[in-house]
């Protein structure tokens, strides 16, 4: 589950970094703000599909590698929220970042979870 852990701190640097970049344009703010809530969505199921393979875990534990990577992930979150904000393209875009990426956390697990809960059926 190392694994799990390395690519939760891996998502969390490129959408910080990501984030950084869109933010100046406005998607953190506004109406635009809906937009990409609802993308976060599509965007994170890639990394969920990564995760499942390069865990190589069943399908019924999707749940709990996406709990470890999404751990680290906040982990790294709280730490540069708090001591690095200037990651997130400056003091105007922490907290409508930190939201954003608390979100695609979120999201992470929901999907995880969804797709995990798909083997419990059959």
């Amino acid at each position: 589950m190392l694994v799990a852990a390395i690519l939760g701190v891996i998502l969390w640097y490129v959408a910080a970094l990501l984030l950084a970049w869109l933010a100046p344009m406005g998607v953190l703010s506004g109406s635009a703000r809906v937009w990409t809530y609802l993308l976060i969505f599509p965007g994170t199921l890639p990394f969920v599909l990564l995760m499942w393979r390069a865990t190589g875990v069943a399908r019924g534990q999707l749940g709990l590698a996406m709990a470890i990577g999404t751990t680290a992930a906040m982990f790294c979150d709280g730490v540069a929220l708090a001591w690095f904000p200037g990651l997130y393209g400056g003091e105007a875009n922490v907290a409508a970042a930190g939201a954003a990426i608390l979100w695609g956390a979120a999201v992470g697990q929901v999907l995880g979870m969804a797709i995990a809960a798909g083997s419990a059926r059959k």
